[in-house]
């Protein structure tokens, strides 16, 4: 048995997914708009967006949840195996690839099919091929 599986918890992993789930059920609802991150970060920056409180309250419980979760429980150590230039590129390309597929992971793969959108599933599908393509390429060839 590896370490990767002695770690795979399946009880937080599912509490974990209703909640964003529900996350994003609830900002379609009362918001009317798709939890997209890469949407709200646009909607904070462009200055003509008259409603910057919502998404600015989503992003700070974004980041501020991890912190929140560390101080209730402690978390494994995580280590990046990465030189700082590669994590520069490889978010570079992200953003390019979010812009490109005008959307993100959560707007696209969480609440896009959860809308069954065709865009969604293939942007989905398309992003989930090419990272597991990448992890193959990088780790097992």
């Amino acid at each position: 048995m590896t370490l990767d599986m002695l770690h795979f918890t399946p009880a937080s992993a599912l509490a974990g997914g209703l909640m964003i789930g529900v996350a994003a059920a609830l900002y379609m609802l009362l918001n009317g708009r798709i939890a997209g991150i890469s949407g709200m970060l646009g909607r904070l920056i462009d200055r003509a967006t008259v409603d910057h409180a919502s998404p600015l309250a989503f992003i700070v419980g974004l980041a501020a949840a991890p912190w929140l979760w560390r101080a209730l429980e402690p978390m494994p150590e995580i280590t990046v195996a990465a030189s700082n230039p590669t994590l520069i590129a490889a978010g570079l390309l992200v953003g390019f690839g979010t812009r490109y597929g005008s959307g993100c992971t959560s707007g696209h793969g969480v609440c896009g099919i959860s809308r069954t959108s065709k865009r969604s599933f293939a942007a989905t599908a398309t992003f989930m091929s090419f990272g597991f393509l990448t992890v193959l390429i990088l780790k097992h060839l």
